[in-house]
């Protein structure tokens, strides 16, 4: 029984082993995937309750149904997964091993409607922020969230 798997990316041969999961177990840890009220998501709306800020959750009539609304500061914030929208030279964002064509086009399309939704959101006037997962990890969340209030209070992203 051969545990290695040759692919090709383009004209690249992929060496790579198998899956440590059978497909079954891979479905199943796939399928526990959350798209709404992710911890990354909770940590943001949680501080900014506490902070007093209100907000509305994923509205629908807005481009991309954006996760974080506070539509009295015209502002908008989408919290996103490293991996999921290919966050370019961040440790999280690793291109699987195996079927590594169709996730390069799942992740470069998030990447697309990102973009779309950004450009569209922008045009109907809204400030739009986004964070990634990886800074909300413990050794950076104060200065992300300094960055969250500084964004909705001045529309400023640098620090």
């Amino acid at each position: 029984m051969s545990f290695v798997k040759v692919t090709k990316l383009g004209n690249i041969p992929l060496v790579s082993m198998s899956d440590v999961h059978s497909k079954e177990t891979r479905s199943y840890n796939m399928s526990r995937i959350k798209g709404k009220d992710t911890k990354p998501e909770m940590l943001v709306r949680k501080f900014l309750h506490s902070r007093g800020y209100r907000y509305r959750l994923h509205v629908k009539r807005l481009s991309g149904k954006p996760d974080i609304v506070l539509p009295k500061y015209k502002t908008i914030i989408n919290i996103h997964g490293c991996f999921w929208h290919g966050h370019q030279g961040c440790r999280y964002y690793v291109i699987p091993k195996t079927r590594t064509e169709w996730w390069l086009h799942k992740i470069n399309r998030n990447k697309e409607l990102d973009e779309q939704n950004l450009s569209k959101l922008s045009q109907e006037g809204w400030k739009v922020l986004t964070i990634f997962e990886c800074e909300l990890k413990p050794k950076i969340r104060e200065e992300t969230f300094n960055r969250i209030l500084k964004f909705i209070n001045c529309g400023d992203t640098s620090s």
